[in-house]
C-alpha cells in the first residue's frame, strides 16, 4: 500500500474537487511479467532449500528453520535475471492519478484508492491501495466546528442597540441576517442550512455567526454631545448599578 498526503483548500473541502497527482511507484515489470527471469528463460527451483524457501540448520539437538539465503524465501532462483528490473520483478515508474475528493472531508480525512499501490513482490499477487489523507487549508474568515461554520461580524453599538439588517458572507454568496435591537457582545446568530455538508448523511451543517460590538476611537464634537447626553438620560448604566450594590452591602 501507498500513502500520500494532499493540502487542499477550506472551500475545496466544503464543496468537493478532483486534483491529478504523480505517484512514483513500483509496477510490474513488462518485460519479464513479473517474474525476474529474462525474456526467453525462465526460474529455477532453488537446490539448497528445494523450492520451500526455508533452510534448515542443525545445532546440537536442536533443528532451527530458518530464510533460505540463497533464494531469499522464494524458492526459485534466477540464472538469468532480467535486464530491465534486474531481476526485482518490479520497476519504479512515475503514474498520474485523478482523485475525487467529496464534499465534507476534513483534516485527517483517508481516501482509499483500490489497486493504485504498489504491484505485489509476487508475480501474481494482487496490487496493493493508495491512501490518499486530506489536509485542509485554514479559511481568513471561516472556521470548521463539524459540520458547521463559524465567523465573526463586527458591528457598531448603535447597530447593537437599535438593531439593524446586514450582509454577511457565506459559502455560496451573500445572506440577509436581522440584528435584533439590544444585541449584546458575543451574541451569535444562525443560519440554517449554510454550513458543510456531511460525509454521511449529505446533509448540510449551519453557518453561526458571532457578533463583536466595535467601541468608536475617534468622534465629533456633535457626536460627543449626543453620547454624553444619552449618558445623563441613562438609568440603567453600569456605574448607577454598582453605587445601589455597595449601598446594599
Amino acid at each position: 500500500d501507498l500513502r500520500y498526503n494532499m493540502n487542499i483548500d477550506f472551500m475545496e473541502a466544503a464543496f468537493g474537487t478532483e486534483k491529478t497527482i504523480s505517484i512514483p511507484k513500483l509496477n510490474t515489470c513488462d518485460d519479464c511479467g513479473g517474474n525476474g527471469a529474462a525474456p526467453g528463460t525462465s526460474s529455477e527451483t532453488c537446490s539448497h532449500c528445494h523450492g520451500t524457501g526455508q533452510y534448515i540448520q542443525s545445532q546440537g539437538f536442536f533443528k532451527v528453520k530458518t530464510t533460505c539465503p540463497y533464494c531469499k524465501g522464494r524458492g526459485t532462483i534466477i540464472p538469468n535475471p532480467c535486464p530491465k528490473c534486474r531481476g526485482a520483478g518490479r520497476v519504479e515508474v512515475t503514474r498520474k492519478v485523478q482523485v475525487k475528493i467529496p464534499a465534507g472531508v476534513d483534516v485527517g480525512s483517508k481516501l482509499r484508492l483500490t489497486g493504485e499501490g504498489e504491484a505485489s513482490p509476487s508475480p501474481n499477487g494482487p496490487p496493493g491501495d493508495l491512501y490518499v489523507v486530506i489536509n485542509v487549508k485554514p479559511h481568513k474568515f471561516f472556521q470548521r466546528d463539524k459540520t458547521d461554520i463559524v465567523c465573526a461580524i463586527d458591528i457598531s453599538f448603535i447597530q447593537a442597540a437599535l438593531g439593524d439588517e446586514i450582509t454577511v458572507p457565506t459559502l455560496v454568496g451573500e445572506e440577509k441576517l436581522t440584528i435584533p435591537k439590544g444585541t449584546q457582545y458575543g451574541d451569535s446568530f444562525r443560519l440554517k442550512g449554510e454550513g458543510i455538508a456531511s460525509l454521511r448523511t449529505g446533509r448540510r451543517g449551519d453557518q453561526i455567526i458571532k457578533v463583536i460590538i466595535k467601541t468608536p476611537t475617534k468622534l465629533s464634537q456633535k457626536q460627543r454631545e449626543l453620547l454624553e447626553e444619552f449618558d445623563r438620560l441613562d438609568s440603567n448604566k453600569i456605574s448607577n448599578k454598582l453605587k445601589n450594590l455597595f449601598k446594599n452591602l
